[in-house]
């Protein structure tokens, strides 16, 4: 047996004894027969950021196979707001590749992702999934190789004090219980992800914890592996609604909001990239970053004013968004520096056998750790439409291959202190700033629309859309009105505190 599946915590991939990639609709219907499956259940994102059900009873095997392969109609215009009622009839059909057993159902239930297509059975050229599909490929046209991408997924626990062991203001890092509460809760939700396909790297406590009218606050992370950047977004997708619907089963409540209250560290979502080509990580040469990479980074410092868009979707982002704390407002990268919008993670490029150094018994493994070199954008956060999110740098990499000065611009961009400190502020000065509102970012966009059009990636209604809602919010200077004004400032957070 591979070993992809020997250990594989899905479930139907351990008793169909294939990868999910590889799921057939008899595969499915094989699953259900055999294993008593009594319901079926479609899910699929909407402009608000939540995936939204359809429940199926399975009356016979006709009715199943129907459903599965004809999918169902939905009204388009109550899942997107820029879709006209009119013309809002929409069909949702099943992916096969994202079957997973529903953890929380009573009745035995199979729960699949679904793409929407248009009045002709034609994709749905505005949907999230469908941009993001659209993204990839155009990605892979242009240079030949693979996107891929993994997120760093952060969350506040909310519950009663129970006044025992009080962790440590804004210094909960891989804090352990007792001081940390919740790694019981952060481990099941992990098990669940996982059965559901989440291909999980790690969780830990994060920085932020702090006790507010008698409730623990407490922020944990679980941090994915990196896959192509389309199954990506659908693991992040199912990992956010596993761990609101677990929290609810134990009476906690649950944010991934980017503003928590004033003092207090938000919760962002950064993302890892890495380009691929025959399974090869190409983010490496000789040791050193490549220059794929760099072109992808410099498609993204070109394009970051307007990622905003799809990655900070409220007002609220902008307050996290500030200089001087550990969110990015600035548009420049750097080797391992946290200060900085797109950080190079350490890679394991170093040529030694930590292991055997560690571990006096073992012999030297001399194992290839080039598939661990990723880049980080930081400046996204729990608001973001996670698949627009990843079709946009999907777009700010591959114009990275277009731009014919994309090495110098990475060059000039690239900033090896913490531009933060006092000594540094002449460096700090000459660099370009994020947008400081929605309604800044949707000019960002709008100035750089053509980008994201070509190809057909992103839909002119789409992006017409993105900006008017951003606009709606008329926040332009709403971070300077309420900067020093916490009453105002906890109304905000109140408003979105259920974002994404």
């Amino acid at each position: 047996m591979k070993k992809e599946i020997e250990m594989n915590p899905n479930r139907l991939v351990a008793i169909l004894g294939k990868q999910h990639t590889e799921f057939t609709m008899e595969d499915i219907v094989k699953y259900i027969r055999e294993e008593g499956i009594r319901m079926v259940n479609f899910m699929y994102p909407a402009s608000d950021g939540r995936l939204k059900t359809l429940n199926f009873v399975i009356n016979d095997l006709a009715y199943l196979e129907a459903i599965l392969t004809c999918g169902e109609r939905v009204d388009g215009s109550s899942l997107f707001p820029f879709i006209e009622a009119g013309s809002s009839d929409l069909y949702v059909v099943p992916r096969f590749r994202t079957a997973f057993l529903d953890p929380f159902a009573e009745i035995p239930t199979i729960t699949m992702l679904c793409s929407f297509f248009n009045k002709d059975g034609q994709p749905l050229e505005s949907a999230p999934e469908q941009t993001l599909h659209k993204a990839c490929c155009a990605f892979t046209d242009t240079t030949g190789m693979t996107f891929e991408a993994m997120g760093e997924l952060e969350y506040y626990v909310i519950a009663p004090d129970c006044r025992m062991f009080p962790a440590t203001d804004q210094r909960g890092y891989h804090e352990s219980a007792p001081y940390a509460k919740f790694g019981d809760f952060r481990t099941r939700c992990m098990a669940y992800i996982a059965q559901a396909g989440g291909r999980i790297k790690y969780g830990h406590s994060e920085v932020g914890n702090f006790t507010l009218d008698g409730m623990i606050y407490e922020q944990n992370e679980i941090e994915f592996l990196p896959v192509p950047a389309e199954e990506a977004a659908d693991q992040l997708m199912v990992a956010k609604w596993i761990i609101r619907n677990l929290a609810r089963q134990y009476g906690y409540d649950i944010t991934f909001a980017p503003k928590i209250t004033t003092g207090k560290a938000g919760s962002g979502l950064h993302i890892h990239m890495r380009i691929t080509q025959n399974g090869e990580n190409m983010m490496l040469s000789a040791g050193s970053l490549s220059d794929t990479a760099l072109r992808a980074i410099a498609g993204m410092m070109e394009l970051a004013p307007s990622i905003t868009a799809f990655g900070n979707t409220n007002p609220t982002s902008y307050f996290r968004l500030v200089p001087h704390q550990e969110a990015p407002t600035n548009i420049c990268w750097g080797d391992r520096n946290r200060s900085v919008l797109v950080r190079v993670p350490l890679g394991w490029s170093a040529q030694t056998d930590m292991c055997a150094t560690a571990n006096p018994l073992e012999a030297p493994a001399h194992r290839d750790t080039t598939d661990k070199q990723t880049v980080e954008i930081r400046s996204a956060d729990g608001s973001a439409d996670i698949y627009l999110l990843l079709a946009s740098l999907a777009v700010a990499c591959r114009h990275g291959f277009e731009l014919d000065n994309a090495l110098d611009i990475a060059r000039r961009k690239y900033v090896n202190v913490n531009i933060h400190t006092e000594k540094n502020r002449q460096c700090l000065a000459s660099l370009t700033q994020l947008p400081d509102s929605c309604a800044a970012s949707a000019d960002s966009l709008e100035h750089q629309r053509k980008i994201y059009e070509h190809n057909g990636v992103f839909s002119p209604a789409m992006l017409d859309g993105t900006i008017s809602r951003l606009r709606a919010y008329n926040d332009r200077t709403l971070r300077r009105d309420v900067e020093n004004d916490a009453e105002e400032m906890m109304k905000l957070v109140r408003k979105f505190f259920h974002c994404g």
